[in-house]
């Protein structure tokens, strides 16, 4: 049976590179038989890595059929996963973000979950002196994936370890990190084709705070004053979300990467109760606040939300 390798829905670089560097290994170190899948079209910067280094964009499933063997990465959360996913064989676990709980295995299973800043990285050292085998399209997805989920070692979430992974893939395929991450941001900035609803969903996460729920939506760019353009758009927007996803509110946070801030749009009283608790700011009547410093969903938005 071939063994499907995928991360979280709403791919970003992390949950698009991360199956594909995995299924790799599987098929041509260990000899198992993989296949590296998506569970929703790659974000733009995502794209533009496939794009970049020659690779085939996985395909898209919506489901699991009851028994099927999985490899879930980056994720360790059954909200951001295909409803039957306890249905599955799931055979492991490689994450890096908090554990959440309510995934359900046919058996022992390895898990493997590391304080670091990208998936790819626990990947790196899961495979010890076989990442030397990797062939330079799959170091590009694994050195995109840390630059990607690091903001090119921005992020409060950055560990010397990542820096020094991507550094050494960098060297051995001859990239030069600044301009190369130049290129996958403006990429990930380009948002012109998108909706103002799936731009609320392209980059976000389902998570509850005493009783509350709420989708946490991130959008990281190098042009934020390109996306608070459509500011109205998308506060209008954000009430059809909440009603087809079935959520108190949807949160969105337009990350500055250049200037390591977000601005918090802000589209009802209960939405500005919940940024001055959790960030500490004053928000009067305006509809977006400016949050200086924040730029980590994982490490700085989730785990300060207070309702």
């Amino acid at each position: 049976m071939t063994t499907l390798v995928f991360g979280h829905q709403a791919p970003d670089t992390d949950s698009t590179g991360a199956p594909i560097v995995w299924a790799w290994y599987l098929n041509e170190v260990k000899g198992h038989t993989a296949e590296a899948v998506l569970l929703g079209e790659p974000n733009t910067e995502a794209a533009w890595m496939l794009d970049h280094w020659g690779l085939d964009k996985p395909r898209i499933i919506d489901g699991v059929e009851a028994g099927q063997q999985v490899v879930i990465v980056d994720t360790n959360n059954p909200a951001e996963l295909p409803a039957d996913i306890n249905a599955a064989d799931i055979l492991a676990v490689i994450d890096h973000h908090r554990l959440v709980g309510g995934l359900q295995t046919k058996g022992p299973i390895q898990v493997t979950i590391q304080p670091l800043a990208c998936t790819a990285t626990v990947m790196y050292d899961m495979m010890g002196d076989d990442a030397a085998k990797m062939p330079d399209p799959i170091k590009g997805a694994m050195l995109s994936c840390i630059l990607s989920d690091t903001l090119e070692f921005r992020s409060p979430t950055t560990t010397d370890h990542d820096r020094t992974v991507a550094e050494k893939l960098a060297g051995e395929i001859d990239v030069q990190i600044p301009a190369y991450a130049s290129k996958m941001f403006a990429a990930k900035s380009d948002v012109s084709g998108f909706s103002d609803t799936e731009l609320l969903r392209m980059d976000s996460k389902k998570h509850e705070v005493e009783g509350r729920s709420f989708r946490v939506s991130v959008l990281e760019t190098t042009s934020p004053e390109t996306v608070l353009k459509r500011k109205d758009g998308l506060l209008a927007a954000m009430a059809d979300v909440e009603k087809e996803d079935g959520v108190d509110h949807v949160l969105l946070f337009i990350v500055d990467i250049l200037e390591g801030e977000a601005t918090m749009l802000l589209q009802n009283d209960a939405v500005r109760k919940v940024a001055e608790k959790s960030f500490s700011t004053v928000c009067g009547d305006a509809d977006h606040v400016v949050l200086p410093g924040i730029v980590s969903r994982k490490k700085q938005i989730i785990p300060n939300l207070t309702v």
